[in-house]
């Protein structure tokens, strides 16, 4: 028995609705269940109606750029699976002066068995993240600032920038003092005494 989208053939409302979520991107999974064989694809690349933004993943030519177009485009190649992480989740909070050269996204424990193909600038980090440690930042996830802050202590970013960042969460009120004293240990040598 054929699908409903496949007898009644292609749906651009359908691919619109997955792009509108996304910053104007699309899956080519996404664009099946829309009805889009991957020939169908190719003949809209073509004609300039999409473009390929990288394997797999499209964007609608006339749909506004978006600011976050990178971090969602990597989120869909991660199958909505990764949650951007670390110093990534740091410059996104606006906690510290750190600009990281790569992106930073955590992937599920179980795709660390997985033979991937991960994208240039990107480190990729496994964890099972539950959903108390997970925010949005627009249309992507991140790591919460509690999260954030431990992770980049746990693997050792500069001490002046976790330090900031420390700072700057207890001053905007992200974090309470004891969510992080993880965070705090690892900062002893480097804390003024109150």
């Amino acid at each position: 028995m054929e699908s409903e989208q496949v007898r009644h053939g292609p749906s651009w409302d359908r691919l619109f609705e997955f792009a509108v979520a996304q910053a104007g991107l699309f899956t080519t999974k996404q664009a099946a269940e829309a009805g889009y064989s991957p020939q169908l694809l190719v003949h809209y690349v073509r004609i300039k109606r999409i473009v390929r933004v990288q394997r797999g993943v499209y964007r609608l030519v006339h749909y506004p750029l978006a600011e976050d177009e990178e971090y969602v485009t990597l989120w869909l190649w991660s199958e909505h699976q990764g949650v951007f992480s670390h110093v990534t989740a740091l410059s996104m909070q606006g906690l510290s002066d750190v600009l990281p050269s790569r992106v930073h996204m955590t992937l599920p424990l179980a795709w660390k068995k997985r033979r991937l193909r991960v994208p240039s600038g990107v480190i990729l980090h496994y964890a099972d993240l539950p959903k108390a440690d997970r925010t949005w930042w627009g249309s992507v996830p991140m790591t919460t600032t509690r999260r954030t802050l431990s992770d980049c202590a746990a693997t050792h970013l500069s001490p002046e920038f976790l330090l900031q960042a420390f700072h700057q969460a207890l001053h905007r009120g992200k974090v309470a003092r004891s969510d992080v004293q993880d965070v705090e240990q690892v900062l002893k040598p480097y804390l003024v005494p109150a």
